[in-house]
């Protein structure tokens, strides 16, 4: 019946003020409704056509290597924010020498405590331009030979004037929340300069 929510879900309305693009406020959505009881939801519960509106900004990173995450999936607006086709890239590899590390250890949180994450980041093109990215990125479940690990969302806050004729060089990390196991209750960690995030215990189709 309209109104009413699965056991452990936050209102949409509580989740959506955690974001500020409407594409991460879909998508957590959508996960959180395909996960139901479960830490996260499977690869196969996924079906990229219920989340078309928000589908460009989508991506999906598999495991192609025991320690190294790659873009399995990029949705045309995150491709677009770089300028080239990012699918098979790593996704280390797009952030700066100071993030890198932070990176690694929010992968390593998402992919094996099944705890999503939202995260403010500046991408800066070439000759120096700037622009505000949010990026969601959530798990998904894995067993056995499955590689698909985490999905998400990469997209700039307000699109810059020069999207589409200069790429994003580098990403670089400046906030960051982890949700909690609720997957709609954030808890704030912000990052600056060269610290380590330190976890709180407790598409183109």
């Amino acid at each position: 019946a309209e109104g009413q929510m699965r056991a452990g879900t936050v209102p949409p309305r509580n989740r959506w003020a955690l974001m500020k693009h409407v594409s991460s406020a879909l998508v957590l959505d959508y996960w959180q409704d395909r996960r139901r009881n479960r830490p996260a939801p499977d690869r196969a519960d996924i079906d990229p056509g219920e989340i078309r509106q928000a589908l460009g900004d989508t991506f999906m990173l598999a495991a192609d290597f025991v320690d190294q995450l790659r873009f399995r999936l990029a949705g045309t607006r995150v491709c677009a924010l770089f300028g080239r086709e990012i699918k098979g890239e790593s996704f280390g590899a797009l952030w700066s020498e100071d993030s890198r590390k932070q990176i690694d250890e929010l992968v390593t949180v998402v992919t094996e405590e099944a705890a999503g994450a939202v995260a403010g980041l500046v991408g800066t093109a070439a000759d120096g331009s700037v622009t505000d990215i949010e990026m969601l990125i959530l798990p998904l479940a894995h067993t056995g030979l499955a590689r698909i690990r985490a999905m998400g969302v990469l997209a700039p806050v307000v699109p810059p004037y020069w999207l589409g004729e200069k790429p994003v060089v580098e990403l670089s990390l400046r906030s960051l929340r982890h949700l909690g196991e609720d997957s709609g209750r954030a808890a704030p960690r912000f990052v600056s300069g060269a610290g380590h995030i330190r976890p709180r215990h407790g598409f183109a189709f």
